[in-house]
């Protein structure tokens, strides 16, 4: 038998009206904010998240799946949303529209990374991206959207945490105080923090090793370093919060994981996910439209795991409702009685009701209890006498009981009672 790759998961039948909550919903909520769905490739030039996301990450130094294919070119499997909506926001001539350009997408993403209860090798992302909005307001409003996916699932105990990273104006001073600051640790910090050091300390912070923490913990803070636009962007973001009732936590460590982030930063987290408790995360990148050859557009957005969302729901004892059950389950008694149920189904389905048959020859007694199985609400039973009398059965599953109803009145029968 050949087994499924380790760190991807299959998506049973009877577990599909899960995910179809977690995507409804965040379809729903970002209908409400005016959002357009858009839908990139699978796999882009491995390029493009070299530039984009940042050759200082995780995520490009040990996490992308990157091959060549058979014209020798680089290929790398998505591993997050962001540069390909980036990709197609430049290619396709978009900033010449109306801006802001407010997006949303549902896509798989893929990690080569050690798998863990939430987070797999190829796993889905929600994401938001609003294109051309520079004020504090269009974060405020990413941020109001992600609460609102939030409380529309029912995800319990979540906290915001918010931080801002500065832009490339006071970051470089931010940098060399921190450089100041972690320099006589380097012989106690990982071979990762060490790499970083020069490059990218900022990503330092980001460290999840125990004695890097430790160090971490003691470190220079970047909004102590922000110039007067940065802190004047952040100081209006945390009014609008308080305005629209958002309670927030202060967070000088959070930095995200992405090099492309600029001034706010932000993620939900839960402890109900254990330690890595971020259940959606994000903040403003105003340069990598520009970075990867577009115009100078400013752009915020999130990116929030299904999967890690789903987990968060069950941990904390919320239910997914169901969706709604078979609707008829037409029984054929005979030939002629099963020739009448495919037309009945077929005429039901026509009408939008749910609607089964039986294909595989079996029992009216076995038939009766697949759809039992398969939790049909009515059963209509279709033998000699029904097709004699023009009466069909209709059975109530739910108490067993059951009335004859007139075959031309069957479908104005179900769509009453469904």
């Amino acid at each position: 038998m050949i087994n499924i790759p380790k760190g991807t998961k299959d998506v049973l039948p009877a577990e599909a009206y899960k995910w179809h909550f977690v995507e409804n919903t965040a379809r729903r909520i970002a209908a409400l904010y005016d959002l357009s769905e858009i839908r990139t490739p699978t796999f882009e030039h491995t390029e493009l998240f070299l530039r984009g996301v940042g050759d200082t990450t995780d995520i490009v130094n040990k996490e992308m799946y990157t091959f060549l294919d058979k014209g020798e070119r680089s290929i790398t499997l998505k591993p997050e949303g962001t540069a390909g909506v980036v990709r197609a926001f430049i290619e396709n001539g978009l900033a010449g529209g109306a801006l802001p350009l407010k997006m949303y997408y549902i896509t798989p993403v893929f990690r080569y990374e050690r798998p863990q209860a939430g987070r797999l090798r190829e796993h889905h992302q929600f994401g938001v991206e609003i294109f051309g909005g520079r004020g504090p307001e269009t974060d405020a409003e990413v941020i109001l959207l992600a609460r609102d996916y939030l409380r529309a699932l029912g995800a319990e105990g979540v906290e915001l945490h918010l931080n801002s990273i500065g832009c490339k104006n006071c970051r470089p001073k931010y940098n060399e105080a921190l450089r100041e600051y972690l320099r006589p640790h380097l012989p106690e910090m990982c071979p990762t923090c060490n790499a970083r050091f020069e490059k990218n300390p900022l990503r330092i912070l980001d460290c999840k090793e125990e004695a890097c923490a430790k160090i971490n913990a003691g470190a220079p803070k970047s909004v102590d370093f922000l110039c007067d636009e940065c802190r004047e962007h952040f100081e209006a973001l945390k009014e609008i919060l308080a305005d629209c009732g958002v309670a927030y936590t202060p967070d000088p460590k959070l930095v995200r994981g992405l090099d492309y982030y600029s001034k706010t930063v932000f993620e939900f987290v839960s402890t109900a996910i254990g330690s890595q408790g971020t259940v959606l995360g994000g903040g403003r990148y105003d340069t990598l439209i520009e970075n990867l050859g577009g115009p100078s557009v400013p752009a915020v957005g999130f990116g929030s795991g299904i999967e890690r969302m789903l987990l968060l729901l069950e941990n904390t004892g919320k239910t997914i409702p169901a969706e709604p059950p078979l609707a008829a389950y037409v029984a054929g008694l005979d030939a002629a009685g099963r020739r009448a149920a495919f037309a009945l189904a077929n005429e039901l389905r026509q009408a939008g009701i749910s609607a089964d048959v039986d294909h595989a020859a079996r029992s009216v007694k076995a038939q009766f209890k697949y759809a039992g199985k398969i939790g049909a609400r009515y059963v209509v039973v279709i033998g000699a006498d029904e097709l004699a009398s023009g009466e069909y059965t209709v059975k109530h599953m739910s108490d067993s009981s059951s009335e004859r109803v007139p075959r031309e009145k069957i479908v104005s029968y179900l769509r009453g009672r469904i």
